[in-house]
């Protein structure tokens, strides 16, 4: 079992990695907070992660000049927040300044040999690069958005694309991006009319199998915590929860 100390280095070191599987356009560090702009992409992208320690009373000095940042790129702060991970009063500052708590996110890890045992069931295909098909599945599902399409350009670490297929239709994709022998799993969805039928279950195999090719032994995703069939999927396929954490927004 992990030290509580572990465990905030491997909860900080996975969070940071997934920023680096989802790049923004631009990314500021400021004493280890990432400040990250995305405009028109997913909001989460663009999302604050303060990782850095804040000094006694300095913490709501740090925010005020992150809100400050944001309003010089027209928009508002959006902070991702991690119990032991980010600083202690952090949570407590951004309410006081009438930031709104939603989502509940749980941050899931798994050993990639257990994940490649799955079985799938349905054929499957593995690219380095989104197809125009596999792009169009996902779109299907999660709504049109070309700066998804452009924030996947972004992307300069090893990666790879799967399809899961009934036919010769893309009815399920997901996508895995390797970083420091860990792969992190992103971009799952499933057309209503495949699920259940070991669609999404194929794909994450064949993520896996990627995964253990490319010397990543542990995986990691990051899920909503009130999807009951994501999570079903994902600990039916060997991934754990190593800790929650929740958004606070000015808006």
């Amino acid at each position: 079992m992990l030290s509580v100390m572990e465990n905030s280095g491997l909860v900080k070191a996975l969070q940071e990695r997934a920023a680096r599987g989802q790049p923004a356009e631009h990314v500021e560090d400021v004493d280890g907070w990432w400040l990250r702009l995305a405009p028109h992409c997913s909001w989460w992208v663009e999302t604050v992660l303060p990782h850095g320690n804040a000094r006694p009373g300095e913490l709501a000095a740090r925010v005020v000049e992150t809100e400050k940042f944001y309003a010089a790129h027209g928009t508002t702060p959006r902070f991702q927040v991690t119990p032991r991970a980010c600083p202690e009063e952090l949570d407590a500052v951004l309410e006081k300044r009438g930031y709104r708590r939603h989502g509940s996110v749980s941050l899931q890890v798994a050993p990639t040999d257990r994940v490649r045992r799955q079985a799938g069931g349905l054929q499957v295909r593995l690219e380095e690069r989104p197809t125009r098909a596999w792009f169009e599945t996902w779109q299907a599902v999660n709504g049109d958005s070309r700066a998804e399409w452009d924030m996947l350009a972004r992307v300069d670490l090893p990666s790879t694309y799967a399809s899961a297929l009934i036919g010769d239709e893309v009815v399920a994709v997901g996508r895995a991006v390797a970083d420091t022998g860990c792969a992190g799993v992103f971009s799952m969805a499933t057309l209503p009319r495949a699920r259940g039928k070991g669609a999404a279950r194929t794909v994450l195999t064949a993520l896996a199998g990627w995964a253990a090719a490319n010397k990543a032994a542990r995986m990691y995703l990051q899920v909503e915590r009130d999807n009951g069939p994501a999570r079903r999927l994902y600990e039916g396929t060997g991934f754990t929860e190593i800790c929650s954490y929740h958004y606070r927004d000015a808006t």
